[in-house]
């Protein structure tokens, strides 16, 4: 391949290039102009030097003047006058291929930033749709018990202890919801700190099984430690934070799973360092396609169903920055007809 192929010729290779031709061509005038033999070296070397150093001269000034453009306009900094001596005489310069790549690296940058805006930004449509959703239906509810009461059925003693209730239902909802709100932000922010201490996590589990109890017992669910898991697994955690992880995960099984079901807990040994903590039921299960954004605000795989349950919508959410707080993972499994399974690791106690 020829140097005239080159798709990216060097500044050096066009100088030599030109001052090539220029100098053969007065070398070949200066040849019928004098009948001398050694005029036509002599016009060469002078014309291939000189034309070389301007031409060479020239352009590099002329790129490296439009190289800082590109790289004022991509780092979007002013250098002080000490720095400019110091890339300018100092600092070898980059060359054009060096050049392309930081800008071809520079536009993926902005391009992986522009498509994390535009998700952001379809996440917050979303949240705020969701939000406004949520809001709607509890304060629809109270505006209309209210109105009802206000309209003349605070008189009649068999309806306004009946929509009092169930107005104060509404506003509870409410304040769970603003709660649960308030403490995902302050979860994000840090704002919560997160206070270990080495406790057994069987034992929670059961403190959670005996709040949780009557529940369960409306609905004819076994709460049980996975057999062969119940031997005391120490961890290092902060231990109120957990209680609630694990509260919002049976909490969840017992709404969502099936009559007549059980609910079960397992605590493993992953390694030297981590634990495993995962509850399970044999429920309805969740469809795949709902898996990958489960652990979103407000996110609801079967959404007509889980509003007549009852809850915020934000259970999930709020375990999964609880668990990450910690620096831990949490995951889910599901089958639907099967059951599912919410697992999260957490930092073995030192032993």
């Amino acid at each position: 391949m020829s140097v005239f192929d080159t798709k990216n010729p060097s500044p050096r290779l066009l100088s030599f290039i030109t001052a090539l031709v220029i100098s053969t061509v007065n070398a070949l005038l200066s040849l019928t102009l004098q009948p001398h033999w050694y005029m036509p070296f002599i016009v060469f070397g002078l014309t291939f030097i000189i034309t070389y150093w301007l031409y060479h001269y020239t352009m590099q000034r002329f790129i490296y003047r439009k190289i800082k453009l590109i790289y004022k306009f991509i780092y979007q900094t002013k250098a002080t006058k000490k720095e400019e001596f110091f890339y300018e005489n100092i600092l070898p310069r980059k060359s054009l291929e060096e050049v392309s790549h930081d800008v071809q690296r520079w536009a993926d940058q902005k391009k992986d930033e522009i498509d994390m805006l535009r998700a952001n930004e379809q996440f917050r449509k979303e949240f705020l749709m969701n939000l406004a959703h949520e809001l709607r239906t509890p304060i629809f509810n109270v505006q209309g018990y209210v109105d009802t009461l206000l309209g003349g059925a605070l008189e009649d003693e068999n309806v306004n202890r009946k929509f009092l209730g169930n107005a104060s239902k509404s506003i509870d909802r409410l304040v769970r919801l603003v709660d649960d709100l308030d403490e995902i932000s302050k979860l994000e922010s840090g704002r919560i700190p997160i206070i270990q201490e080495h406790f057994v996590i069987q034992d929670l589990v059961k403190d959670v099984y005996e709040e949780l109890s009557l529940q369960a017992k409306e609905r004819n669910i076994i709460l049980e430690i996975k057999k062969g898991t119940e031997r005391p697994l120490e961890v290092y955690a902060d231990k109120p934070k957990i209680k609630q992880v694990l509260i919002n995960l049976v909490e969840n099984a017992l709404k969502y799973g099936n009559e007549h079901g059980i609910i079960s807990a397992g605590c493993y040994e992953m390694d030297d360092r981590h634990a495993y903590v995962e509850i399970s039921d044999n429920g309805p299960g969740i469809a795949e396609e709902h898996l990958v954004r489960i652990f979103e605000r407000f996110y609801r795989a079967d959404r007509s169903r889980s509003r007549s349950i009852g809850g915020t919508g934000l259970g999930l959410a709020i375990v999964k920055h609880i668990v990450e707080a910690h620096g831990q993972t949490v995951n889910v499994r599901s089958t639907p007809g099967v059951g599912s399974s919410f697992g999260f690791t957490l930092e073995k106690g030192k032993e």
